[in-house]
């Protein structure tokens, strides 16, 4: 199916044939790649722009990023090799370039990155899963398109009126569009939270990675379940990443209902606020002792005038 023909026979009878590499400089370069490229830069772009609402420097963002990101590609590998299974050899579980790559593999290595990375420069961690749920909901917005120029990631037969047409040979076979409807859960996912975000006060840190956590989770359960090409758990039939998303879904809703009833009872700062308070505390000069006229010393603190002290009052009254 790398080389099908693409339509959508709700959009016309129009098809595109779009290719999935292109020679440059003599070398080969995928779209799929490229594309997960741009959701990154553009996620980051976006993740740094609002870092400081969240209490968090831009530079501890790129730290996270510089080891976030090649660990997430080990881990998206890692988790695909682990339950697909089929490889013979270590090499084999190498050629990432061959294609495997499992989201939810990558999502789980980064989020266990910045737990580290955070322990380390001591910072909350819930506040930048907070800040990075916007990225990751950019990403997997963006990156789904990757799918859609290999050809893959999409479902089983349908007669669907937003079905997709793979023709191959004059020979067309209309599937669920799933990298189509991810991608859109995904965007109005990151739509509704930016908006939630900008209305509203979160309430506790880690808030909106919840959020994100049983918005993902709830939509990828779905489409899960419509993929033509999921990994199963052994042989038992069970899809790993929809077993993971119900999960994961489940999870995130008691943690969020548990969690946001509790801040309605406590006053608990944010890690924004107190990185504010602590830097309007530092910005207030330190005072200034009292100079003389010619500014070379000090002025010794005032003495009480003799007429004043209460105990030679007494002695003249006496």
């Amino acid at each position: 199916m790398s080389n099908a023909s693409i339509s959508f026979p709700m959009l016309g009878s129009w098809s595109i044939d779009p290719p999935n590499s292109f020679t440059l400089f003599g070398h080969e370069f995928y779209w799929y790649g490229i594309i997960i490229a741009c959701g990154f830069l553009l996620a980051v772009a976006y993740c740094l722009h609002r870092s400081h609402e969240f209490g968090i420097k831009q530079d501890d963002v790129i730290d996270c990023l510089l080891f976030a990101v090649p660990l997430g590609i080990i881990g998206a590998r890692a988790y695909y090799v682990i339950f697909f299974g089929h490889y013979t050899s270590f090499w084999d579980m190498c050629k990432i370039w061959e294609g495997g790559l499992a989201i939810y593999g990558a999502v789980i290595a980064a989020v266990l990155t910045v737990l580290v990375v955070c322990r380390v420069k001591r910072i909350s961690a819930l506040a930048l899963l907070d800040l990075t749920s916007f990225g990751f909901l950019i990403g997997q917005c963006i990156g789904r398109w990757g799918n859609f120029m290999n050809r893959e990631a999409f479902g089983y037969e349908t007669d669907i009126f937003c079905r997709m047409g793979l023709t191959v040979n004059g020979v067309t076979t209309y599937v669920h569009p799933t990298f189509l409807y991810e991608s859109l859960w995904n965007l109005t996912g990151f739509i509704a939270l930016h908006v939630l975000s900008k209305k509203t006060k979160r309430r506790f840190d880690g808030q909106y990675f919840l959020t994100y956590v049983l918005w993902y989770g709830l939509g990828r359960a779905w489409i899960e379940g419509l993929r033509a090409d999921s990994l199963y758990l052994g042989s038992t039939g069970m899809r790993v990443s929809q077993l993971l998303a119900i999960a994961a879904a489940g999870i995130s809703a008691v943690l969020l209902l548990t969690l946001t009833s509790r801040a309605k009872k406590t006053s608990k700062s944010l890690w924004a606020d107190k990185v504010a308070a602590a830097l309007a505390v530092e910005a207030v000069p330190a005072q200034e002792p009292e100079m003389n006229e010619d500014a070379s010393e000090v002025l010794p603190p005032a003495e009480p005038d003799e007429a004043e002290i209460p105990g030679d009052k007494e002695e003249e009254t006496k």
